[in-house]
């Protein structure tokens, strides 16, 4: 059974940074993609970015250049740096490591 507890969010002015943590606890599966999701307000849950067991990483379009995916195998956390946030980042970001998903933890972007 895996076990994933998000960290690192909060309320940031526009332009800001945060960096969001994910860690890993429990049986894990090395050939399992690591991703971030999020779900802002009334809308439907988006992806956002993943990490695959080689190292490469995507991004939606609409957070690529801005986010950074990255993971430390030793502590089995994944991260999410995320730079120059706008009001339309604000959202609950989850990440899962199929099947199971963490609690969440809110981002809130003021203009």
């Amino acid at each position: 059974q895996v076990q994933l507890v998000e960290s690192g969010g909060g309320l940031v002015q526009t332009g800001g940074s945060l960096r969001l943590s994910c860690a890993a606890s429990g049986r894990t599966l090395s050939n399992s993609n690591m991703i971030w999701y999020r779900r802002a307000p009334g809308k439907e849950r988006e992806f956002v970015a993943t990490i695959t067991p080689s190292g490469m990483t995507y991004y939606a379009h609409s957070v690529k250049g801005r986010f950074t995916i990255s993971r430390d195998k030793a502590t089995r956390t994944v991260y999410l740096q995320m730079n120059s946030l706008k009001p339309e980042d604000t959202a609950i970001y989850y990440c899962t490591h199929a099947p199971t998903w963490g609690q969440g933890t809110q981002v809130t972007v003021s203009a």
